[in-house]
């Protein structure tokens, strides 16, 4: 682990904001470190506000979309909503297609079969929507490369509007609309939403024609808050704003899909944090094991007994999940370490009968061994497909197109992609990524950092500074929670390993005058002789609550010690 600390704000800017909140200089500091430096600035972040939302017609084609809709829904059209069968796809389908069906009841929602159609827009979803007399497809949280598709679409007399985030290519589709913010010709103000988050623009624009206002749209915001935990987009702006209503609509009256979720676990206030290690892996394990389409079913349910049905399923999909992810990456692992291969600066791994609905989740687990960008490839009918996962600052996306003469297809962003590619390019593909990468990556960035805020003592850490660092919350990319550093602590006496496998670190630190902290290290069993000597020893952390027995206390959630 790399630590890194940020440099410290400049005091004179620290001093005026400290005497405008009436905060202590650490709180001041901490929130200059996010870009507020005033008390305006401030209260947008401490109260977001949905005033504060833009006007959902600054997107570039937002007024064709409308237009396009409301024909279709005077004309009595049949509209099919058609999305990804990820989670920021399949609650875009749940939310586009609750909100259409208040207005018509001739709407169908279509997700592709992972594996029979693979990601995006699909041949197969176009002739459906042919044979069942569809004329209008709206299109989300995919779509922005589907040129040949959408043109074959229109051939039918099909119109497609298109709501997705993703980066275009040189052409944009020719469509009835294409709702991107990050089209170089759209003046968007906020280029950072997901596709739930352009989708509930679209739904933002139409109810505004109809006279309602953004409140009346807060029956929606726990599908889009999930989208935003789950596709880790910074949360700034205005995702800080949705994400924020959000939890507070799926801690307080959750659709009956996403309270049936929460209700499989032993907790009752929710964090962003939650969403993404609760809620969204219950929703993708659907498209990951069985189809997208039981996620959506799910999401749109609104009888409560039926919607605890649909999520015991998802969870049973959610256990085979795991196991085979678990199964995989073992495997994984093996390959490389059977081809000597830890030294390459790249991972890419390969077997047939590996689970494409997996693949992505093992290039995560493989990159926690060994840190580097990391593809697991598939068989996919007569093609190989992978997933593409990336380390903090090195963008997978631009290094794969740079490999782009050995690939039929891929997407994505900057830390996260898909592609496709023919068997007979796999090792010129293999060996022209690791050149790349290896020619255009930093060497730093192949060992992990921690950005370390603030080097503080323990007796910074109090209640009520903790009351404070909790309301800097919805937490995530763009607002990381505050990580500390404090030195020359020294343990108790009581560390010992904790766990299953004791492969995590309970101990107890302090320092002269300060009362003592418990600490937990995940995965930092191993360091139990670091602590044991009695020498002092340097920590960083994050400030978290414990909850045991009815009695509420602060600890510290170790990253590393040293």
């Amino acid at each position: 682990m790399r630590w890194t600390i940020k440099p410290k704000p400049e005091s004179q800017k620290v001093k005026t904001l400290q005497e405008a909140l009436h905060v202590d200089e650490l709180t001041a500091s901490l929130l200059i470190q996010r870009g507020i430096e005033t008390f305006e600035e401030a209260k947008s972040f401490f109260r977001p506000d949905l005033s504060e939302l833009h006007d959902p017609f600054l997107m570039k084609d937002m007024d064709r979309a409308v237009a396009r809709i409301e024909q279709a829904l005077e004309a009595g059209e049949n509209i099919m909503v058609y999305g990804d069968y990820d989670v920021d796809g399949t609650t875009s389908v749940a939310l586009m297609s609750s909100y259409l069906r208040t207005r018509q009841e001739n709407v169908v929602t279509y997700i592709p079969d992972r594996y029979d159609e693979g990601y995006g827009v699909s041949f197969k979803g176009i002739d459906f929507a042919h044979d069942n007399d569809f004329t209008l497809i709206v299109a989300l949280d995919c779509g922005i490369k589907a040129i040949d598709k959408v043109a074959y679409a229109k051939e039918k007399g099909i119109d497609f509007i298109i709501c997705d985030h993703h980066r275009p290519g040189d052409a944009i589709p020719d469509a009835a609309a294409v709702l991107d913010p990050k089209r170089d010709d759209c003046e968007y103000p906020y280029k950072e939403l997901c596709g739930c988050g352009v989708g509930f623009k679209l739904i933002q624009a139409l109810s505004s024609k109809q006279g309602f206002t953004i409140e009346d749209l807060g029956e929606y915001l726990d599908l889009v808050a999930t989208a935003i935990g789950a596709d880790i987009v910074p949360i700034t702006g205005e995702n800080r704003i949705l994400a924020y209503y959000g939890l507070q609509v799926i801690n307080d009256n959750p659709r009956p899909g996403i309270k049936a979720i929460l209700n499989q676990v032993d907790k009752t206030e929710f964090t962003i944090t939650d969403v993404v290690f609760i809620v969204a892996p219950r929703i993708n394990a659907a498209g990951r094991m069985k189809h997208g389409t039981y996620a959506v079913q799910l999401l749109t349910e609104m009888d409560e007994k039926q919607a605890e049905t649909y999520a015991a399923e998802i969870e049973s999909f959610n256990l085979d999940r795991r196991e085979t992810d678990k199964e995989i990456t073992i495997q994984a692992l093996n390959q490389i370490e059977e081809r000597s291969e830890q030294d390459r600066v790249t991972s890419v791994v390969f077997q047939e009968d590996w689970h494409k609905g997996v693949i992505g989740i093992v290039a995560s687990r493989l990159i926690e061994t060994y840190y580097r960008p990391t593809l697991v490839f598939t068989k996919s009918g007569d093609k190989l497909a992978a997933s593409a996962r990336s380390v903090v600052g090195f963008d997978v996306y631009n290094a794969l197109e740079a490999c782009s003469e050995h690939i039929e297809q891929f997407g994505g962003h900057k830390y996260a992609a898909g592609l496709t590619l023919l068997p007979e390019n796999y090792e010129a593909f293999k060996q022209a990524f690791e050149d790349v990468v290896s020619s255009t990556i930093d060497p730093k960035l192949l060992s992990p950092e921690i950005k370390i805020e603030a080097n503080i003592t323990l007796e910074h850490i109090t209640p009520k500074f903790f009351r404070i660092l909790k309301q800097f919350a919805p937490f995530g990319p763009g607002n990381m929670m505050p990580v500390f550093m404090t030195e020359d602590v020294v343990d108790t006496g009581y560390g010992k390993c904790v766990g299953k496998e004791e492969d995590h670190l309970r101990i107890t630190v302090k320092q002269p005058n300060v009362n003592p902290i418990v600490c937990i290290g995940f995965g930092l069993g191993k360091k139990i002789d670091s602590v044991s000597s009695k020498v002092p020893f340097s920590i960083v952390y994050s400030i978290d609550e414990n909850h045991w027995n009815g009695v509420t206390s602060l600890q510290l959630k170790l990253r590393d010690l040293k």
